[in-house]
């Protein structure tokens, strides 16, 4: 059954059983990181055929883990939980650097325009940099492992190297902030 009604008075469940409030930092938190999730499900269906595909795959199973990771307040429990490592970090790096190499340095800022997949993975990137506000914030209350906002910083990074990468697949030219 999808509906349980335990929400039905505004609290929800943490992994682990305590019920809170759903504007709980934690829920805020995993909500954001979970809306993320979704854009990348978006952004995926545009990048079919692509090897970058799978790797947004990858990542949207990283998400969950650490959604699952900010969402337990039980220590015993999250010892048991799958975790971000070091290993999930270096694989965004190894794939940023893929990227970068086929893009030209940037030395402006880009206005995000000229192709819909790699504006979609702007508003990702956006949304990326939303979650890590949010996690930081969720951190001064209940700390949470430093890996997971490594793991979200250098996700920003990857969204928005994947989006200069697809346009410059595409052949589209980027365009320039200019303040005249």
């Amino acid at each position: 059954m999808i509906y349980t009604k335990t929400g039905d008075d505004g609290t929800t469940s943490l992994v682990g059983g305590t019920r809170v409030k759903k504007y709980d930092i934690r829920v805020e938190t995993y909500g954001e990181i979970d809306h993320l999730v979704g854009l990348l499900g978006f952004a995926s269906t545009f990048l079919r055929g692509l090897d970058c595909a799978a790797e947004i795959l990858v990542i949207q199973n990283k998400l969950f883990v650490i959604e699952s990771m900010v969402a337990c307040e039980d220590a015993q429990l999250l010892e048991r939980l799958t975790k971000i490592s070091d290993v999930d970090v270096k694989y965004l790096e190894r794939k940023i650097d893929e990227k970068t190499k086929d893009l030209t340095p940037l030395t402006r800022f880009i206005i995000p325009s000229g192709s819909q997949t790699a504006t979609i993975l702007n508003v990702a990137t956006t949304q990326t940099r939303r979650c890590e506000r949010l996690l930081v914030k969720c951190n001064d209350t209940y700390p949470q492992n430093p890996i997971i906002l490594q793991y979200i910083n250098r996700l920003s990074d990857y969204l928005f190297t994947l989006s200069r990468w697809i346009m410059k697949e595409k052949n589209v030219n980027e365009r320039y902030f200019n303040a005249n």
